[in-house]
């Protein structure tokens, strides 16, 4: 073999090494991350090595339409807020009066107090399921008799009328109302304006009614 041929089979053996080097060098690196995300993509997602994200992931809170709907009626007749002086300014409380009922003879009054109007109403919806009580109705959701209430500074009588609705006034009807109370006239003789002493001056006077 000449000089010539002998140099240039150096020089193609040089060029084939220089490509191959390239190659490799161009070539991705492949890391755990990647490995596993190139396997994911195979599978369609499908296999998740060691990922429990999924599992932990909480459920869905259902929605309110999805909840059951309680079989009491509830009615806010007073929300105040309440201001209290302390030693490093004012804080400020909600106070809600609620009354809720059925409409089939059964009708409660609470009270809830909170820094919040959502979790005061939650308390007085709360506390009002525990005062419930049950008017003695006859068939026609009618009351037996008169009845004739003080409390506090609220005064309510509370007397049969068949035929002429339901006829009150203040929060007095919103508790016959909802307990179902149907052709009756109820009267304050006080003149108090405290709404929650009216709702639990009728509250009272349903009581005393005897079957």
């Amino acid at each position: 073999m000449s000089d010539a041929q002998r140099q240039e089979a150096i020089t193609e053996t040089a060029v084939s090494t220089q490509a191959t080097e390239t190659v490799a060098t161009d070539a991705p690196v492949l890391t755990d991350a990647t490995a596993k995300t190139a396997d994911r993509g195979r599978d369609g997602g499908a296999a998740r090595t060691g990922d429990r994200r999924n599992q932990r992931r909480p459920r869905r809170a259902p929605r309110r339409d999805d909840r059951a709907r309680s079989e009491f009626d509830q009615k806010i007749i007073s929300i105040r807020r309440v201001t209290r002086v302390m030693a490093g300014g004012r804080r400020f409380n909600f106070s809600v009066a609620m009354v809720i009922g059925n409409k089939k003879g059964k009708v409660g009054v609470g009270i809830g107090k909170a820094g919040d109007t959502q979790l005061a109403i939650d308390k007085a919806i709360r506390s009002a399921r525990k005062n419930l009580i049950e008017i003695p109705l006859n068939k026609n959701q009618h009351i037996p008799h008169d009845v004739h209430v003080k409390l506090a500074s609220s005064e309510v009588m509370i007397m049969p009328a068949p035929g002429r609705g339901l006829v009150a006034g203040s929060s007095v009807r919103t508790v016959l109302e909802l307990g179902g109370v149907k052709d009756v006239t109820a009267k304050i003789f006080s003149r108090s304006k405290n709404k929650l002493n009216n709702a639990r001056a009728a509250i009272l006077a349903l009581k005393k009614l005897k079957a």
